[in-house]
């Protein structure tokens, strides 16, 4: 066999278990667990499995545990899709790393990025889901009082991992719960200050472009990066439901203002930015990124291509919505490097944005993040029984800054 396909995405944060409680139980007592920082202490609920002892995975049925964390949902979806994609991040030598371990092999995942740590446990996160499928997250269960291994990212060893990957890919996506954890965002950051450079190196031999040609310079070009806000107030010590304080908005304002593309919740949007308007957000944006605004069951407004528009979303039965919106960013990514696109400039981008929304919904068909995520070629059918519109490299022309509608559908 030959080597395989370089990885077009690569995304870099946690992999962890969702917890689903069963539908309409609530969620135990609070206990914000894991802290800021690596060493606070975890409250397990009352009649809630208590494994500091050692990570392990509870089996599925009405509850039960899922793999997820929203970067390793991204790169998995992004493999079924038919998307190469690494993932970057730290996992416990325990059973739950085993399993991520298999899930990564079996979906072709890259882990040339991933570090194992003998000390801390990978996360378990306690999921609330009530009748109609919403989820709300509550506090985390095993540390052992050093913390998560997703907290402890080796900056110097990720940065020696990323650089070969660094070079053919085509996107970095990161959420904000790294910069929770000093070493996780410090390893974050070297990344980033990589993905800069490389851009710097680009801009000075711009004056040769003449002598190279497109492929080859396209080939260069640094990753774009991809950013989903992700609030989670527990990741940050603080309890469910809390908004960002204004130093946490302050710690993490400069990611979003590096972002090329964005994607954030309604509630998020308005923390941010005092506004919603995905084109407004853009605008306050040094880098006037594409913006995707979600609301749950309420229409996808978005300004993508430097046109603007809403999406309205697909009637479904919705199970569970836990990764829906990972779903949505992976079909995104892949819509954008099949064409192989620039996010500023994408032609037709309702297409590519009813592709993702396909996505986001057949994912609330089943149970947990990962296991629901559709192939291509059943997204290409779910659209097909609905009127959409098929994506593909021939399809989608790279570039064109031509004119677009304000709707999607």
């Amino acid at each position: 066999m030959g080597n395989p396909a370089p990885s077009q995405v690569l995304c870099f944060g946690e992999a962890l278990v969702d917890r689903l409680l069963p539908v309409g139980e609530p969620l135990p007592a609070p206990g914000c667990g894991g802290g800021p920082e690596p060493g606070g202490r975890t409250q397990a609920a009352e009649g809630v499995a208590d494994i500091a002892g050692e990570a392990s995975l509870q089996g599925a049925g009405d509850g039960g545990d899922r793999l997820g964390g929203a970067p390793a949902n991204v790169a998995c979806a992004l493999t079924r899709l038919g998307t190469p994609a690494a993932f970057l991040g730290r996992l416990g030598s325990d059973a739950i790393g085993e399993a991520f371990e298999i899930l990564f092999a079996e979906r072709g995942v890259e882990t040339s990025g991933l570090q194992w740590d003998a000390e801390r446990p990978s996360r378990v996160v306690l999921v609330r889901r009530d009748a109609h499928g919403e989820r709300s997250f509550g506090g985390f269960l095993g540390d052992r009082g050093a913390g998560f291994a997703d907290q402890a990212l080796d900056a110097e060893v990720l940065q020696q991992a990323a650089a070969p990957l660094l070079e053919r890919t085509r996107w970095l996506l990161c959420g904000s719960l790294p910069w929770a954890s000093l070493p996780a965002a410090s390893a974050l950051e070297g990344v980033l200050a990589m993905v800069e450079a490389a851009g710097r190196r680009a801009d000075a031999g711009a004056t040769d472009a003449r002598q190279s040609s497109a492929q080859e310079s396209s080939s260069r070009r640094p990753p774009f990066l991809a950013v989903d806000v992700n609030w989670r107030p527990t990741f940050w010590g603080l309890p469910a439901g809390t908004a960002p304080p204004a130093a946490v908005q302050e710690r993490i304002r400069p990611l979003l203002e590096r972002a090329a593309l964005l994607k954030c919740a309604t509630e998020e949007a308005l923390w941010f930015f005092a506004s919603d308007n995905p084109s407004a957000i853009s605008s306050a944006l040094p880098g006037r990124p594409a913006v995707c605004v979600t609301d749950g069951p309420a229409p996808v407004r978005w300004f993508l291509g430097g046109c603007s528009g809403q999406l309205a979303p697909f009637a479904i039965d919705a199970v569970d919505t836990t990764g829906a919106g990972d779903a949505f960013m992976a079909g995104l990514l892949h819509g954008l490097c099949q064409a192989e696109a620039d996010p500023h400039t994408v032609a037709e981008p309702e297409a590519l944005l009813r592709f993702a929304a396909a996505c986001g919904s057949l994912v609330c068909c089943g149970a947990g993040a990962i296991d629901p995520q559709p192939r291509a070629a059943e997204v290409e059918r779910f659209l097909a029984t609905r009127g959409g519109v098929s994506i593909s490299a021939e399809d989608h022309p790279a570039v064109g800054p031509e004119a677009c509608s304000s709707g999607a559908g």
